[in-house]
Formats: C-alpha cells, structure tokens, sequence
C-alpha cells in the first residue's frame, strides 16, 4: 500500500515516520495528479485555514473531493478533519466538505489549552489510546453514515468514521503510538478489517 500525506502545511512529516514504521511506503502530495498514484491519504494537522487556501491556490480541491468518492482509505487529523467536514464554524474558505460531519475550530482553545486524555476507540484495540488534542477541534455533529468512533469522558465527540473517511480530532503522528495508523491502513471499501 502506498499512502501519500498532503504535503501542503502541516504534519506530514510526522505521519510518513508513523507510516514507515509499519512499513508502509508513502509520498508527500504536492500535485493534484499525484492522487493517482496512491492507494489512501492523509490530510494531516496544521492551519486549517492556511491549508484551505493552499487547496484552493494549487487546485486540489475537485481532485481531492473526487479521491475521497473512490472508496480509498482517506484520514484528516485535527486540521485534516476541519477540511473534511461539510460544515464548519469560522473557516473563511471552503474545504474538501465531503464527510457528513459538523466540526467547531480551536473549540478547546488556545495553544497554551493543549491537552492529552485517554479514549476508547471503536475498532482500535489494545486499551485506551493517549490522544494530544493541540488547538483542536470538536466535533459537534455527525450525521447520515457518520459515526462518532470517540468521545471525551463528557461525551464530547473526538473521531468520526463514514465508510471510507476517519476524522480525528487530535494528533496520533506525534505519540508513538502505531494503532491508529493501523487502523486506517487496515480500512477497505468503508471498512476496516481490524475494527
């Protein structure tokens, strides 16, 4: 399996060490006619608005719409989730807006309200999974064939999963922590073959 990262902004670096340490081959996407050439993508953590304009800019916005309609493995990451949802509160510019998601930006605040918690997540096995939420966004709604895969103790939603398309609202790249990375390789036609 080859996974590209979208290389625009971001922590993509991160997520092709993650890759490569379950030996995954991966490319960083800076062209749209890259998307031919691998089998899933991640849309990694960042701006989400700086990201949005360099979709724009570098007309990757259709083609990446188009990508995450083929049925391939498609993961967005605290800003990669942001650009995934078809509804987002105070983001200037349209994102991808393909996964049937509500997401509220920076809703748990500040860099310095950066945080770490222990999730449950539906599929993932082995025990909790110790999230990094860093100026991360919540999901506050998911809808149609969205379903929320979890939540905070307080039931605030924090992963979303609609047959092909995960979002996360924290950064796994970053814990060393290979098993949501697992997961995501592991997901065909919707499905994941671990969960």
């Amino acid at each position: 399996m080859v996974v590209g990262v979208l290389a625009l902004q971001g922590d993509f670096r991160e997520h092709r060490e993650m890759l490569a340490g379950l030996g995954h081959n991966s490319v960083e996407i800076r062209k749209a006619g890259q998307l031919d050439e691998v089998d899933a993508l991640i849309i990694p953590g960042g701006e989400s608005t700086t990201i949005a304009r360099l979709i724009i800019s570098n007309g990757f916005q259709q083609p990446l719409r188009d990508f995450c309609a083929t049925g391939k493995p498609v993961w967005g990451t605290c800003a990669g989730a942001i650009l995934l949802a078809k509804q987002v509160d105070d983001l200037d510019r349209p994102g991808i807006e393909v996964m049937d998601i509500s997401v509220s930006r920076n809703a748990f605040g500040r860099q310095v309200d950066s945080f770490e918690a222990n999730l449950d997540i539906h599929g993932v096995e082995g025990g909790p999974f110790r999230a990094v939420f860093i100026r991360a966004p919540i999901i506050t709604g998911v809808a149609n064939g969205a379903t929320a895969i979890a939540t905070l103790e307080d039931g605030t939603v924090v992963a979303a999963r609609q047959g092909n398309l995960l979002a996360t609202s924290f950064h796994p790249e970053i814990t060393g922590d290979e098993r949501m990375h697992r997961y995501f390789t592991s997901m065909r036609n919707g499905r994941s073959t671990d969960a």
